[in-house]
């Protein structure tokens, strides 16, 4: 199994809507999220920083790189626009991280 790691960042003050929306992640999202081969994702906050730490499991084959297609992400995106840094077509910015340790 493949696994990502990607910071976001958080405008100031919204961390508590932030984990509010996700709380009630839409049942379709997260279905197109285990579709698409996603079958672990965790997402921790900085609350200091505002910064987002995000780890994804994906599955040989997975089709994340179709799912910015799909309405469902683009209505998500534009949903959660007005809490987080993002590109003109409301994906939030993400910065991938590289591996530098890891242990079993």
């Amino acid at each position: 199994m493949e696994e990502i790691a990607f910071t976001m960042q958080l405008k100031p003050g919204v961390a508590a809507e932030y984990q509010r929306r996700h709380d009630e992640i839409w049942p379709e999202l997260a279905a197109a999220l285990h579709a698409a081969g996603i079958r672990d994702y965790s997402i921790y906050l900085d609350a200091a920083r505002g910064t987002l730490f995000a780890v994804q499991k994906r599955l040989p084959g997975h089709t994340t790189a179709e799912l910015p297609g799909t309405a469902i992400m683009q209505r998500w995106w534009a949903y959660m626009a007005d809490l987080m840094e993002t590109n003109p077509d409301h994906s939030p910015v993400v910065v991938p991280l590289a591996r530098v340790f890891h242990l079993d």
